[in-house]
């Protein structure tokens, strides 16, 4: 199903949803958990979040106009009056089309305020950082404190995620953004989700190099290194994770590089065959005969092959900028 499709089904299901609502008497009385309309309707309106979700239309709340605003303020209603294991399911899926809703740019002020959320902003250019950024991240935390008081970790893990990245994206505020790619992975630990907490760790080992904190990077590197070096499935990415941290060692200490990268090759004898451990050699006699131009056509060769990320590139550089008379070069590494 494209993502027409997917949108199409989700208006619909609304609709059923809306309907279900109406021809419950009680709605507007206090909803029961045996209440099978409402039951039906919760799980209709999570349905249509999450298609409005797969389409990756965060503004799908929003094709039907006013209906919109309406059906959020309805399952808002819902999530707080059901019971059981209903109130659950309608929390989630009223998070996440809340979620969708005000991370839209479409969002206006006059539907929020339609939805008794917010009051009037003092500045319209300050509306979106201080009435809906505050609100997306209001969400998960209250999410959070419920779930973790349930035991459900997982669960607030996903929601740590989902604060680190508005904060990432919306916020720009790095440094929150890794406590809570920290937590997430904590929470992970304690499920024994490890593969879910890798992918948080590696997030903050890439910002902690990017601020700088090259011991905090290279610890969290080496880590998951070394748990995914033994399983058949995951060892590719283990000559990743080392030849990343041997570059956060480079940077800070040319003969702390060398000892590291001995180290990872008795660790890991597949990494000394690897691409990346021939390229850190490579780079380490340039830097050692302070030869700019070898350390320049060692990379040129390694990036016409496997093209380097954003991150590669920011590392390789600062390392290049230590040899003599490049401090001033063009920054360019080919």
């Amino acid at each position: 199903m494209d993502n027409a499709g997917k949108e199409r089904e989700a208006v619909q299901l609304m609709a059923e949803a809306e309907k279900r609502v109406k021809a419950s008497h009680s709605f507007l009385r206090g909803l029961f958990g045996g209440n099978t309309r409402i039951e039906e309707a919760c799980e209709m309106y999570t349905r249509a979040a999450n298609m409005f979700k797969m389409a990756k239309n965060w503004s799908g709340i929003l094709v039907i106009g006013n209906q919109g605003t309406e059906w959020l303020c309805n399952l808002l209603k819902v999530a707080q009056q059901v019971s059981g294991g209903a109130k659950n399911r309608t929390q989630a899926g009223w998070f996440q089309s809340l979620q969708c809703f005000l991370l839209s740019d479409e969002t206006s002020e006059n539907q929020l305020r339609e939805m008794h959320f917010v009051k009037q902003p003092s500045s319209i250019c300050s509306f979106r950082a201080n009435m809906i950024l505050p609100l997306a991240l209001w969400m998960p935390g209250m999410l959070i404190k419920r779930q973790t008081h349930k035991g459900r970790f997982s669960i607030a893990a996903k929601h740590h995620i989902t604060i680190a990245e508005i904060y990432e994206t919306e916020l720009v505020d790095i440094e929150k953004a890794i406590a809570h790619y920290e937590q997430s992975a904590d929470y992970y630990k304690g499920e024994e989700s490890n593969s879910s907490a890798n992918k948080c760790l590696l997030k903050v080992a890439a910002y902690a190099a990017q601020l700088e904190q090259y011991q905090k990077a290279i610890e969290i590197y080496e880590q998951v290194g070394t748990n995914t070096m033994d399983n058949p499935l995951l060892k590719y990415s283990a000559k990743d994770y080392f030849f990343k941290a041997a570059l956060c060692h480079f940077i800070v200490d040319e003969l702390n590089a060398k000892l590291a990268l001995e180290k990872y090759e008795e660790m890991f004898p597949a990494f000394t065959d690897s691409r990346e451990c021939k390229l850190l050699k490579k780079l380490l006699e340039a830097h050692e005969e302070q030869n700019s131009e070898a350390y320049t056509e060692a990379v040129k060769e390694f990036d016409s092959i496997s093209r380097l990320d954003q991150w590669l590139t920011t590392m390789l550089l600062r390392i290049k900028k230590s040899i003599q008379g490049d401090g001033e070069g063009d920054g360019d590494l080919k």
